[in-house]
């Protein structure tokens, strides 16, 4: 059974409340978080692309990406769990491992499934919480996330429904 149902969460992953681009981060992380992440991406044969700027390079270890200069373009890694969900991290600091995704590709129970499944690989690797806030959040009331206490996904909070929210459509295109 799913640790989260669609319909008990759907409001959760609409644009109107959200964003569409919601955040989601693993706070109190260090380099080695960062390198068991990128480690993880590999073992589970998740598609990716590492990017900086416009070059698309073989994927690093985190303490040369996290140690860059500060002047340096933000690099980008582009992770598919699977082919039509997308999340985009971003190597901003070593304290905090962030990234996006996309809502409409994360509508319905298979791809809320998807999700939660890839949440909780990251916080069962890390044995840290994966939580998911608003678009633009400072990360005070994160709406859902994996709990790495009870290993499993949980709501957070009162979910921000109201009654005028839709639910974006599921017919999206895939990001590349």
């Amino acid at each position: 059974m799913a640790d989260l149902l669609w319909d008990d969460v759907k409001c959760a992953f609409c644009a109107d409340v959200m964003g569409t681009l919601p955040d989601v981060y693993v706070p109190e992380t260090s380099v080695d978080d960062w390198q068991a992440v990128l480690d993880l991406v590999e073992v589970n044969g998740w598609q990716y692309r590492y990017s900086e700027g416009d070059t698309v390079l073989p994927l690093p270890r985190a303490e040369s990406v996290l140690s860059r200069p500060d002047d340096a373009e933000c690099p980008q890694l582009r992770v598919r769990p699977t082919p039509d969900v997308l999340a985009i991290f971003r190597f901003h600091a070593a304290e905090e491992i962030d990234f996006d995704v996309d809502l409409r590709e994360l509508q319905g129970q298979q791809r809320l499934d998807v999700f939660c499944g890839f949440l909780s690989a990251i916080g069962r690797r890390l044995g840290k919480p994966v939580l998911m806030d608003a678009e633009g959040g400072d990360g005070s009331r994160p709406v859902l996330g994996f709990d790495a206490a009870s290993d499993q996904m949980v709501v957070l909070t009162d979910l921000p429904c109201h009654a005028d929210a839709k639910t974006p459509p599921t017919d999206t295109h895939p990001h590349t």
